[in-house]
């Protein structure tokens, strides 16, 4: 029993030392913020204000990542977007669908499960979207489709500029990304978004708890 109790000791400091220097050089705690209806719309489904999440900052962000960054007009506020435009790329998005450089994204499969609800930002009515698993730079993440609802964003067409990042929100019907506030500087990137340790409703909500974010 003695030795057990060494044993468990000496694994919770190595943890804590280990914790430690990721929080010191690699990783960061976060809230989602809540509050804010558009930045809320525009991360369903993957994720929702008020989501307890770790980012990752001991490498440059990819192609792909979902990542905060302050936003450019308003750096106070932080914006959470999927980096889809590489400085030099050409970015067309269109209702639900997204192409590089004359490349579109693949839809995979529908999510499990295949409907979300969220509040509209500008009138707070819930509407109900689909989910559907989206694949971009081999990387797979859900996005919520424009099916069924009959305003859509505008589509874009643009150029990304050196030392610049085109963001998209995965909330392709209910975006808030480079389509409103523009792009991105490179630099102001520097974290992404890559584990949810329990989601605003607690641990007890099994779905959304312990999961890794694409």
């Amino acid at each position: 029993m003695q030795k057990l109790g060494k044993f468990l000791l000496w694994t919770a400091l190595i943890l804590g030392v280990l914790i430690g220097i990721l929080r010191a050089t690699a990783i960061r705690w976060w809230r989602v913020p809540e509050g804010d209806p558009y930045l809320e719309a525009s991360i369903a489904p993957t994720l929702r204000g008020g989501d307890f999440v770790i980012l990752w900052r001991g490498t440059k962000p990819k192609f792909g990542d979902l990542v905060t960054c302050p936003e450019p007009k308003a750096p106070e506020r932080m914006v959470i977007g999927r980096i889809i435009g590489d400085p030099g790329d050409k970015v067309h998005v269109e209702g639900a669908k997204v192409s590089v450089n004359g490349r579109g994204a693949e839809t995979e499969h529908a999510c499990k499960p295949h409907k979300f609800k969220v509040n509209h930002p500008s009138t707070g009515a819930e509407i109900e979207q689909n989910c559907d698993v989206e694949a971009v730079a081999g990387v797979s993440h859900m996005r919520g489709s424009t099916a069924g609802h009959g305003v859509q964003p505008t589509p874009v067409d643009q150029t990304v500029e050196a030392g610049k990042y085109f963001l998209v929100s995965d909330n392709r019907l209910l975006p808030y990304d480079s389509r409103d506030f523009g792009l991105v500087d490179v630099e102001t990137c520097k974290e992404t978004v890559f584990f949810r340790v329990v989601s605003r409703g607690g641990y007890f909500d099994s779905d959304a708890r312990f999961t890794v974010i694409y």
